[in-house]
């Protein structure tokens, strides 16, 4: 049984949307969340000193292989 796509998540530049699943709403949020983390720890060390951005990163690959369509609509 799938997950029904029940949580929905907007582009924070465009405001296009789409529905996620609610694995992929976590990841998603973890992606906005630790991109923050990540600069704030930057303006301490160094633009691209945070070892969060590998979260970031991670999880961005998560999103190009597993929902193309939502990383189009909400992270490209």
């Amino acid at each position: 049984m799938t997950e029904q796509k029940t949580h929905k998540r907007s582009n924070r530049f465009t405001g296009e949307s789409i529905m996620l699943t609610r694995e992929e709403a976590k990841k998603h949020d973890a992606i906005l969340y630790y991109e923050y983390m990540a600069a704030e720890e930057d303006k301490k060390l160094g633009w691209g000193g945070s070892k969060l951005w590998d979260k970031v990163r991670a999880n961005l690959n998560w999103f190009r292989e597993n929902n193309a369509d939502a990383y189009m609509v909400l992270l490209d």
